[in-house]
Order: structure tokens, then C-alpha cells, then sequence
């Protein structure tokens, strides 16, 4: 599955597995069923000659968090981050009860759809939000899918004919809910003069950070993202001198979550939201938050957008959250320590 996704990625930007200088992966060992599985997946990369290389035991855009680090840092000047998920051979919802508190949580079983329908009862019941919106949510998504060759899903019944069918876990039906999917994702960084000789139109980094809520779902307001608000104030997207986004791509794996997230990005009707279908489409566990990453920057790369958000989530209820501001040359001018790039489209 990863192998064919390298070989693309790589064979885009002309590089060689050697002419890489920071190799950076996100799996999930629970995912696999077997410890340390991530190694089995580095013979993809090919190990020979040595490689610099880490892994994060996270979705990849917690591996790309790490190689862009790296770069900033002046330890490498072009990286490789892939991320990989196989959800098909067992029970998804009952698999992610592992990332639950040990103590509290996990012994009562709480599957990840129920734990989301209580979050998306929170909205109704605060007036954040109606079926009829979370509906809408769903059908939007997966008809901007439609020429997503990548996308799982694409295509949407209308939301009158969704909102007649009967719910999964109330109040959520199987529309509200991402489909299960095996996938993989690359993306490659890379700094300064080396992004511009590998691409025409870089998609600049400006900021990027990472935050968590409180482990324990009884003291969250879970129709809130602050953790995401404060992710975004640090990578720069509220900055006064720059203009909002365009685009963004953002992890919302149940149709509730893209109102949370929308609140806590102030995201308006100007900018475009999940115009790739976003994971209603497709969400390969552990892969997804790196392609949303990558479809930003590969809108940026076609033209498309100048200034993009993307957002990657991890945990139940939008427990751990990434955001990232990408621009592109044309955007307004900002100032940087140092001029560093991710240029790549999602595998």
C-alpha cells in the first residue's frame, strides 16, 4: 500500500530516497495489531544506504510537525513525511476506545461514533447547530469529492432523502459519520532555494503549532475547540496584517466537528472549507490530518488559493489538534526567520 505512494511522491519532485535528508513517518501500532510495525514499513523507503530517520506513534502531520522542526532548525533541507492506516480488518470504533483515559474511560467501552454523538447532542442542545446543517455538512463534502480521484466517497443523496433515514447513534446518522478507510499519504518539505527548483509555486509554511485538551471528556465544554483556537493564534492564521484564508482543509471526521471547527478557526463563508471532500470522503486513520495538509498545499501549487489553513485532529472529540498556515508567493508579504517550504501533493 505505502510503496507505490513513496514511489509517486518522489518520482514528482525528481529526488532520490538518498538526496533525502530527514525521513519522518505517523502510524499506529494499535492500528496494526503488532508492536513497533512502523519498521516493517521503512523497507518502502529503503533503509540502504542509511537513512536519518523518526517516527511519531500519531497521525503524520504530528511527522511533518517534527520535519518541519528539523528543517527550521537547519538539520536537513529537504524531508519525506509519510503516514499510513489500515482500518479494514477490524471494528474501527471499538479500536479507537485504546486512546481513552486507562482508568476512567476506556473500561466503559465508549466507541468513538457514540462518543461523537454525544458531542454533536452538546451542539443541538447549546443551538450551535440543527440536523438539517449537519446534513448539509455531509452532502457539500461529498460532492466537492467528485473530482477527487482519491476520495472514497463522491457523491451525496439530497439532504432532504439523508435527513429521512435513521440515525446510527442519535443524533448522528450513517451520513454524519466518516467512511472506514485503508490509505496512505507522503508529502516533501523542503527549504528556501531547494523548494523553488523542485517546484514553480512553492506552498510556503508561515506557522504551524499543536495543542491538547484535558484528557478527561467530563471536564471539556465539547461544543468548544480552545486547544484549536490557541493552535491557530500561534501558527499565525488571526495575524491583522495578513488576509484570511481562502481555503481550508480541515480534519472533521463527523460533520458536528466542522462546526466546532469552523467557530474556533473564524472561518466565514468567504473561505472555502474541505473543497477536496475532506474526510467525509475518505479517512485513513493516521493519514487523513497529513492529507489535509497536503491538499492545501496542493492547491496552492495548482493556483487555486494563496493563503490556506489546514487542521489535523487526534483523540476523541477533537482532544489534540494541529493547524498550519500555508501561503503562497503571492500572498502578503510576511516575515520569517527562515524561508522554508512544503511543496507535495497527497498520495
Amino acid at each position: 500500500m505505502l510503496m507505490p505512494v513513496l514511489r509517486e511522491v518522489l518520482d514528482r519532485t525528481g529526488l532520490s530516497a538518498g538526496e533525502i535528508g530527514f525521513t519522518c513517518s505517523g502510524s499506529c501500532d494499535y492500528l496494526a495489531g503488532r508492536a513497533f510495525s512502523f519498521t516493517m514499513a521503512l523497507d518502502g523507503v529503503g533503509a540502504w544506504p542509511p537513512i536519518s530517520e523518526s517516527h511519531v506513534e500519531m497521525d503524520g502531520a504530528w511527522a511533518l510537525y517534527e520535519a518541519w522542526v528539523k528543517i527550521l532548525t537547519g538539520e536537513a533541507e529537504t524531508a519525506l513525511v509519510y503516514s499510513y492506516g489500515k482500518s479494514s480488518p477490524g471494528d474501527l470504533p471499538e479500536v479507537l476506545t485504546r486512546q481513552l483515559d486507562p482508568y476512567y474511560l476506556a473500561p466503559l467501552w465508549p466507541d468513538s461514533v457514540s462518543l461523537a454523538a454525544l458531542q454533536a447532542r452538546a451542539l443541538l442542545d447549546a443551538g450551535e447547530t440543527d440536523e438539517r446543517e449537519l446534513a448539509r455538512i455531509a452532502a457539500r463534502s461529498r460532492a466537492s469529492a467528485a473530482d477527487n480521484p482519491r476520495a472514497q466517497l463522491r457523491s451525496s443523496a439530497p439532504v432532504d432523502e439523508l435527513l429521512e433515514r435513521g440515525y446510527l447513534a442519535e443524533p448522528l446518522r450513517v451520513h454524519d459519520v466518516p467512511p472506514v478507510t485503508d490509505g496512505a499519504a507522503a508529502v516533501v518539505l523542503a527549504a528556501g532555494d531547494t523548494a523553488r527548483r523542485l517546484t514553480a509555486r512553492p506552498a510556503w509554511i508561515r506557522g504551524m503549532d499543536h495543542r491538547i485538551e484535558a484528557h478527561s471528556l467530563g471536564v471539556r465544554d465539547l461544543t468548544d475547540s480552545p486547544s484549536t483556537r490557541l493552535a491557530a493564534e500561534r501558527a499565525g492564521l488571526f495575524d491583522a496584517a495578513a488576509p484570511p484564508p481562502d481555503t481550508a482543509e480541515l480534519h472533521a471526521p463527523f460533520t458536528s466537528q466542522e462546526v466546532v471547527l469552523r467557530k474556533a478557526l473564524r472561518l466565514d463563508g468567504e473561505t472555502a472549507v474541505n473543497p477536496s471532500g475532506g474526510p467525509l470522503a475518505a479517512n485513513p486513520v493516521m493519514a487523513a490530518g497529513l492529507i489535509r495538509i497536503g491538499e492545501a498545499a496542493a492547491r496552492i501549487s495548482r493556483g487555486e488559493s494563496r493563503r490556506a489553513v489546514a487542521h489535523a485532529t487526534s483523540g476523541p472529540c477533537l482532544q489534540q489538534n494541529l493547524v498550519a498556515v500555508l501561503e503562497s508567493d503571492e500572498a502578503a508579504p510576511r516575515e520569517t526567520a527562515r524561508d522554508d517550504a512544503a511543496q507535495g501533493e497527497p498520495a
